[in-house]
């Protein structure tokens, strides 16, 4: 058993995929520090969203971020920032070799989905629903609408990416980091605010809101039911998104479901290597990058707040294109993501995606 899901082992092995270039520089250099372009472009306003402005933290509050052109919303929850004890104990029960040393950290105040990516977000970025639907209404794009159309779209999947596991207000799977990435650029370039994966860090502080047991609702794993589709419970499928108990914080589903992929590259001696405030370390190659939070496949002690997992050749063995698709890990159907946004990134400049090369 993985620190997220059941081992699998396949009859062969893949080589190693190409190599992510995902530009991630800019992202979240230093302790909160914002990059911007030498030269920037004109600023094309945002879409309007009263609830989703502040300035300060003691701002900050809920909102729903609707996607214009379409039916389609999802929730974000306001982090307040502050500092934690990142890794597990080494009397946890369950411990990963790579879950130490433990080391306080200060993460910086962010906003994360209340729930996991769903199918039905990610296809209208996937398919360009919106930009189909325009035409089919007559209505012309706006400037917001022109960025996003710009951003570079996952090639046509060779098969159905649900893999009969469920769609309407399931949580998206199968992507991989980069496709998860771009989705996020999209959704910046669609909204005007900057959104991004969470990195391994804000994950787990997010994760435990304010807690220190092996789980947010504390160190009994036989109350894992009540929060979690896992293992035991999930009858071997992830599950409509925010059905389960949420955290202190409110969000849903960080324990189980699907695992969630972070910006991180993993190296299972991160901790050493990590800084005081906002620690980051920068993807620069599709394997290993962190993903967090356990699934439906996993154990309850894979589900645990400090558990650690990251991408393998395995996720993307029954592909079978030539190259395989850099978008896409078809064994991996226990892995999606969720987005955030740092109050401090509003001026961040997002680095554009590698034109669309391959597959």
């Amino acid at each position: 058993m993985s620190n997220v899901g059941r081992s699998r082992r396949f009859a062969q092995a893949e080589l190693a995929g190409l190599a992510l270039l995902i530009g991630l520089v800019a992202w979240w250099a230093g302790a909160g520090a914002r990059v911007e372009s030498a030269d920037p472009p004109a600023k094309t306003p945002a879409v309007p969203n009263p609830a989703a402005e502040a300035k300060t933290q003691a701002e900050m509050k809920k909102y729903t971020e609707a996607l214009v052109g379409t039916e389609v919303s999802f929730d974000m929850v306001p982090i307040p920032g502050g500092e934690f004890v990142m890794g597990s104990p080494e009397g946890e029960a369950d411990r990963g070799h790579d879950e130490g040393p433990q080391h306080k950290v200060k993460i910086a105040p962010f906003w994360m989905g209340k729930c996991e990516v769903t199918w039905d977000e990610y296809d209208i970025f996937s398919y360009s629903l919106d930009v189909k639907r325009r035409s089919i209404t007559n209505v012309a794009a706006s400037e917001r609408d022109k960025l996003a159309d710009a951003v570079t779209k996952p090639t046509k999947p060779y098969t159905d990416m649900t893999f009969g596991k469920g769609h309407d207000g399931q949580p998206a799977i199968c992507m991989t980091g980069l496709a998860a990435k771009t989705y996020c650029e999209w959704l910046s370039a669609k909204t005007g605010r900057f959104y991004r994966l969470p990195t391994e860090a804000e994950w787990e502080y997010a994760c435990r809101a304010g807690t220190k047991t092996a789980f947010s609702f504390g160190d009994d794993p036989a109350k894992i039911d009540e929060y979690a589709w896992y293992l035991e419970n999930a009858e071997d499928k992830p599950h409509k998104v925010g059905k389960k108990k949420p955290n202190p914080w409110g969000l849903h589903d960080m324990h189980g479901n699907v695992c969630e992929w972070c910006i991180d590259q993993y190296y299972a001696d991160a901790y050493k290597k990590h800084s005081a405030e906002n620690p980051f370390l920068l993807v620069t190659k599709e394997y290993p990058q962190v993903a967090r939070g356990g699934s439906w496949e996993s154990d309850a002690a894979g589900c645990r707040s400090a558990a650690r997992d990251f991408s393998k050749p395995e996720w993307k063995v029954q592909d079978p294109q030539l190259p395989k698709s850099r978008w896409f890990h078809t064994d991996a159907l226990f892995l999606g993501f969720r987005v955030v946004r740092p109050l401090a990134g509003e001026d961040i400049k997002l680095p554009p995606t590698e034109p669309n090369k391959d597959r």
